[in-house]
């Protein structure tokens, strides 16, 4: 049970808790370096072309539309099942119990 230094070889539990690093005032930089560090890094991201794009925007626009036709008759089913074993009282029906009901007030 010696797994990632959970205890110590003589079997107690170690707890060394590492202190976070303190940053000074010296370590930090300026808004400008700081813009300029970041358009530096912006230049190595490996940009997708314009044909990359196309093509996966179209995968997920197609795949958004498959997911919401499942959705939707998944829905219409489960809404036809609810109608068939609970089904809705008629008109008929209720037009009757509220005249009988009149009748009572």
């Amino acid at each position: 049970m010696q797994r990632a230094g959970q205890l110590a070889a003589d079997g107690t539990p170690v707890r060394e808790r590492r202190e976070p690093p303190t940053r000074t005032r010296e370590d930090r930089v300026g808004p400008v370096q700081f813009g300029k560090e970041v358009r530096a890094e912006l230049k190595k991201v490996a940009w997708p072309t314009r044909a990359e794009t196309l093509r996966l925007s179209l995968i997920v626009f197609i795949a958004i539309l498959v997911l919401g036709a499942f959705i939707f008759f998944i829905d219409l089913g489960f809404g036809q099942l609810t109608e068939f074993l609970f089904p809705a009282p008629s008109s008929a029906t209720s037009s009757a119990a509220a005249h009988a009901a009149s009748l009572f007030i």
